[in-house]
């Protein structure tokens, strides 16, 4: 299980770094998120240079194959059980592809912003 943190740098670009089960737990916030969606989209499918939502959510990968691309060429990929945090509001974003024959289907926590 990987665990990714999708964040806008100062450069105007999205960045990756990953993160350890214990930061994560750090990070989360105890209560007080926001709706929890199902997502399921087609594969092959993409979508194109993007920022992330205007607040940060977490991502838990549930089925396929997703492909993640920031602006300097890095692509990340996601399989089930994976976990993305992303909070690239601003600039450039990032693409996200499904790839594979099967649709691919995540929980979307909405979570506070950060101040």
């Amino acid at each position: 299980m990987q665990i990714v943190r999708v964040y806008s740098g100062d450069d105007g670009e999205s960045h990756f770094q990953d993160m350890s089960r214990d930061e994560l737990e750090a990070y989360l916030p105890k209560e007080g998120v926001g709706p929890i969606t199902l997502h399921r989209l087609n594969s092959p499918s993409v979508n194109d240079f993007h920022p992330g939502p205007p607040n940060p959510q977490y991502l838990i990968f549930l089925a396929g194959i997703v492909e993640v691309e920031i602006g300097d060429g890095s692509i990340r990929q996601f399989l089930p059980g994976d976990i993305m945090i992303a909070e690239d509001s601003t600039g450039h974003g990032h693409i996200t592809r499904g790839t594979g024959a099967d649709p691919r289907v995540s929980f979307h926590v909405q979570l506070p912003r950060k101040s």
